[in-house]
């Protein structure tokens, strides 16, 4: 399989490379880096765009603003016209899937403790499945929102595959550790919304590889204990099967 990924040099990009490393990975950057060669496009440049998936048989498309504190100008352009430039491209392209990088933030307000305060929790948070209707709880989970319906309406008006991947908080687990120094809902947080670096490799590759008709929307968090995103749907649909748990990492450590 040929796959593109959009945003290859951040966190879960990186990720994306390794996990995908089987196939023939193509990885697209905004800018050139000494980290890896990578093709180089501007999401928001629909032309370049279309040029750099030409030949690929899907995209793992991660390019976006991630900031849960960015005002609606800091997302829009990147955020929404970019996967609408990557959903246009690869219907003119001829791919078969694409896996979007959404976010926990599309339904992170059933349970923040803040409303103003996107990575906050409260103690005891209800459950909530991929198939519940979304909350978002900032202007990027906004732009998370909208892509997802882009990818809902590309699988049913142009029957591309789409895995609506909504990635908790990629963190090594040093850093999961200095989390829990903070206030104890945004420690909270942290913990619920923990993926290891191995989680999100496996998470990548499963919706990447999986069996999918249509669109299907499910969340990538580990197997954590206080974790209140139901992993179930994205068990059945993709094979997601994640390892790792914040709470025993932390039990591990010295923090």
């Amino acid at each position: 399989m040929k796959v593109a990924i959009t945003g290859a040099n951040g966190n879960v990009g990186h990720q994306a490379v390794e996990a995908l490393s089987d196939h023939d990975v193509t990885p697209i950057t905004h800018s050139e880096t000494e980290e890896m060669d990578s093709e180089i496009a501007d999401v928001t440049d629909a032309e370049r765009v279309s040029k750099v998936l030409s030949g690929h048989d899907a995209v793992v498309h991660l390019a976006a603003n991630p900031d849960p504190d960015a005002d609606w100008e800091g997302v829009r352009e990147v955020n929404v016209d970019g996967a609408y430039n990557v959903y246009e491209a690869a219907v003119e392209n001829g791919l078969d899937r694409v896996v979007f990088a959404s976010s926990n933030h599309v339904s992170h307000m059933y349970n923040a403790a803040d409303p103003a305060e996107p990575e906050s929790m409260v103690e005891a948070p209800d459950v909530v499945d991929a198939d519940d209707p979304t909350r978002p709880d900032s202007y990027y989970g906004v732009s998370k929102v909208a892509g997802e319906a882009l990818g809902d309406y590309y699988a049913d008006r142009h029957g591309l595959e789409v895995v609506n991947l909504r990635i908790g908080w990629l963190l090594e687990q040093e850093d999961l550790e200095e989390t829990q120094e903070d206030g104890e809902e945004h420690a909270r947080y942290a913990r619920a919304m923990w993926l290891s670096p191995r989680d999100c490799r496996d998470a990548i590759e499963s919706a990447t590889t999986g069996n999918v008709e249509g669109s299907v929307a499910v969340n990538a968090v580990s197997a954590n204990d206080d974790r209140y995103l139901s992993l179930t749907h994205a068990m059945r649909t993709i094979g997601y099967r994640p390892r790792d748990d914040s709470g025993e990492a932390l039990s591990r450590s010295t923090y």
